[in-house]
């Protein structure tokens, strides 16, 4: 499987959307580790060294098109693109590979719209740039912020896992999916 390249940086209304830089590591460890972010994720702290060292091979790596968002020249999180190869299928499946796509943002900043910019964002790169067929995200059912954002950029809700996601302190927690497909992104996004 081969995937285009993405040409950064993206800029939207307000933020800009760029590769990864060894001058964000900080910043970007710094929103991960807050409790109100890893609140949200699968892992609760993250190890310095190995956070680096993850965004240091993402900027080689064909499929995952990781980036950081700024505010006016200010790190305020991250987004992700995922391509995935069609649950196996061979290359030669018609339409093109799916994608994952992520965000994780400084709730500093929450209540602005930023999130619905990102991963509006990250739809357009996913479809328009990658051509990927479909595209997935997912969150914990109590993230009511995360995934209100996928219904604002037009993902419908396809699965409510029961106690699907292990959470480091939390325990099991119910986790649902949401996706969208090229062309139900393109009608919406015209």
């Amino acid at each position: 499987m081969t995937t285009p390249d993405v040409t950064w940086p993206r800029h939207t209304e307000r933020l800009v959307l760029r590769p990864y830089a060894p001058r964000d590591g900080e910043r970007l460890l710094e929103i991960r580790n807050r409790p109100d972010v890893w609140r949200w994720l699968l892992k609760t702290r993250v190890d310095r060294v190995a956070f680096q060292a993850a965004w240091l091979r993402s900027l080689d790596d064909p499929y995952d098109h990781s980036c950081v968002v700024e505010l006016d020249g200010t790190v305020m999180g991250t987004g992700s693109i995922d391509v995935v190869d069609n649950l196996g299928q061979d290359d030669a499946a018609p339409d093109g590979p799916e994608g994952l796509i992520g965000y994780v943002l400084d709730p500093a900043y929450a209540g602005h719209g930023y999130a619905t910019e990102v991963a509006s964002a990250l739809l357009s790169i996913a479809f328009d740039d990658l051509r990927l067929r479909r595209v997935t995200a997912g969150c914990f059912a109590d993230n009511t912020a995360s995934w209100r954002v996928m219904e604002k950029v037009g993902m419908r809700r396809e699965q409510h896992g029961i106690k699907d996601s292990w959470h480091a302190e939390l325990g099991w927690v119910d986790g649902l999916t949401y996706g969208i497909l090229r062309d139900e992104w393109q009608a919406i996004s015209r």
